[in-house]
């Protein structure tokens, strides 16, 4: 490896027309074949296509909360709307406050905006930038309802700190899951340590269907309402007529069911697979000077590697600035991604805040500063490759890493 690093050092770079480190893509997503398709043509062949009078929506229901020690599961459409329904059965109501970490998907804080709730932003711990517990309580306001510590990349937030600091402030906790299939803490799965924990099915996920949402809990009474809120404000076990609340269409289809049936059972051995890739990964990045693999915390005991976040730290030394890096590290053929931008910071999320009369976000200086200037993601597909493609990826890595400004 070291041998191959030097050899490309002096070579150009792919951006100014050199030779590229790889011209094939790497891994491949989604992972389908025989099993989805029976399952699929057996929703079709049944004629029965919603979810109300089908199976195959209910099975995965019972699958997916099996998987995750949950007594519950209800379908929905996707994670955004399921965040919201989750919010809105554990009684968020317009007016109210929602503590969000600030780096993370724009749906976390999108869907307390859309109950008329204002998003207060939690900044990320810098190591793991995941939701900091210890900032919670400085936050906490009479108008605070929930906390939503999010499980992004596939890593478990602190669920240690987050429940203490929901239990003394007397916090909903709605965990955001959408990227955490298959996680744990401290051996409890993600998405029912809380009140109602909520996952994605969306294309890029590591069950996917396209698109396609879960909400998962222990609560018999949130179990009601997050069914009922989804399924148009009716009862279970009442007339098709019968309303007894405000409720969304959300239902999930019962093709999407017997898709995501399917790719729940390779769920385990992928989950194997990407793991192994991040360790291999993390040994090769870490030889590479000033780079260096986000932390995992203590408590996780299973990541579900939905994407493989990094810190690009050598621009201080004279290296590329990070969206010099990114460009230049997709250009050598490593699709590279610079991360979120943090939701504090995001005009459209501030206008609403505005709007609802919520307080002006504060400054997050952890996520702005991982965003701006360090943080780099691998998504997906490059966990699925092989020894070989993950040598590419550090070799590129390194190759770029030696360009100067």
């Amino acid at each position: 490896m070291t041998e191959t690093r030097s050899t490309l050092s002096t070579s150009a770079l792919a951006i100014d027309g050199g030779t590229p480190v790889r011209t094939t893509p790497i891994g491949q997503w989604p992972v389908f074949g025989k099993p989805e398709e029976d399952l699929l043509l057996e929703a079709l062949r049944s004629g029965v296509w919603g979810s109300i009078d089908g199976t195959f929506v209910k099975q995965f229901e019972r699958e997916f909360a099996a998987v995750h020690h949950a007594k519950h599961g209800v379908a929905t459409v996707n994670a955004t709307m399921g965040l919201s329904v989750a919010m809105k059965a554990v009684g968020v109501m317009p007016g109210d406050e929602v503590l969000v970490p600030p780096y993370t998907f724009i749906a976390t804080a999108s869907a307390a905006l859309m109950l008329g709730a204002v998003p207060v932003f939690v900044d990320v711990d810098p190591e793991t930038l995941l939701i900091d517990p210890a900032r919670i309580d400085a936050l906490v306001t009479p108008r605070t309802k929930a906390v939503v510590p999010v499980h992004h990349g596939g890593s478990p937030a602190d669920m240690d700190g987050v429940m203490a600091a929901a239990r003394r402030h007397g916090l909903r906790v709605v965990e955001d899951a959408a990227q955490a299939h298959g996680a744990s803490w401290r051996g409890r799965p993600v998405g029912a340590i809380g009140d109602v924990g909520v996952f994605s099915f969306q294309s890029s996920k590591p069950v996917n269907a396209g698109e396609g949402g879960m909400m998962l809990t222990d609560d018999a009474e949130l179990d009601e309402l997050l069914w009922s809120y989804r399924n148009v404000g009716r009862r279970r076990g009442g007339e098709w007529y019968e309303h007894v609340r405000l409720g969304w269409n959300l239902r999930m289809t019962e093709f999407q069911a017997a898709v995501l049936i399917g790719q729940l059972r390779r769920m385990p051995d992928q989950q194997a697979q990407r793991t192994r890739a991040a360790a291999e990964l993390d040994s090769l990045m870490r030889q590479i000077p000033g780079v260096a693999p986000v932390k995992v915390p203590d408590g996780v005991t299973a990541h579900s590697w939905y994407t493989y976040h990094w810190r690009w730290l050598g621009e201080a030394d004279g290296g590329l600035p990070k969206s010099e890096f990114a460009h230049a590290l997709t250009a050598e053929g490593i699709p590279t991604f610079g991360g979120y931008v943090p939701l504090n910071r995001n005009q459209a999320v501030i206008d609403e805040i505005h709007r609802l009369g919520g307080r002006e976000p504060d400054p997050c200086p952890n996520a702005e500063r991982a965003a701006a200037d360090e943080v780099m993601v691998f998504s997906l597909p490059i966990l699925m490759g092989t020894s070989a493609d993950l040598a590419d990826v550090a070799t590129a890595v390194d190759k770029v890493s030696r360009a100067r400004r």
